[in-house]
């Protein structure tokens, strides 16, 4: 079975729920560091199209082995090199409307926010970040509900009705 449906990131053999994936792709959401939710986005932006889990996964690790950790550096890969980063991981099908969408995510969160934490911290509820996610472009609830589903919980607290005291 291919793409993404409720809370479960789907493949053929397994379900696993968003933090199990997490923690399989290395991603310490705990440590609530800009580089680990970065991380998390950058994985929930691959996962959020219907292509299979194993697929998703290996290019969100391509991504990551080849520096792109941040928005400043998909935007410095530019559209050329996520493609291609993209195609070694087999991300074919979706190459360059991916490679498309991550610059433009990427360039809309700097507008924006400057960083996934000061949106993270902005955002009062998880319904309210939820909501921040798809006022951007490319970005639908299946992909939000992906990231919130183990954000939330990390950063509200159990009930989700105001952030964590820093």
């Amino acid at each position: 079975m291919e793409g993404v449906s409720g809370y479960a990131v789907k493949s053929r053999r397994t379900t696993l729920m968003p933090a199990a994936v997490s923690k399989k792709l290395g991603i310490d959401l705990s440590s609530r560091k800009e580089g680990e939710l970065f991380k998390w986005f950058l994985a929930c932006l691959l996962f959020g199209k219907p292509i299979q889990q194993e697929i998703a996964e290996r290019a969100y690790t391509r991504l990551v082995s080849a520096g792109v950790r941040n928005a400043d550096k998909v935007l410095g890969a530019g559209w050329d090199e996520l493609v291609r980063l993209l195609d070694e991981a087999h991300y074919v099908r979706y190459d360059f409307s991916t490679a498309t969408k991550l610059l433009e995510v990427c360039k809309e969160l700097k507008q924006r926010y400057g960083k996934m934490k000061k949106m993270i911290e902005q955002a009062r509820t998880g319904s309210e970040l939820s909501t921040r996610l798809q006022e951007f472009k490319h970005v639908g609830p299946v992909t939000a509900r992906i990231f919130t589903r183990v954000v939330v919980p990390i950063w509200y607290g159990s009930r989700r009705s105001s952030p964590k005291p820093r």
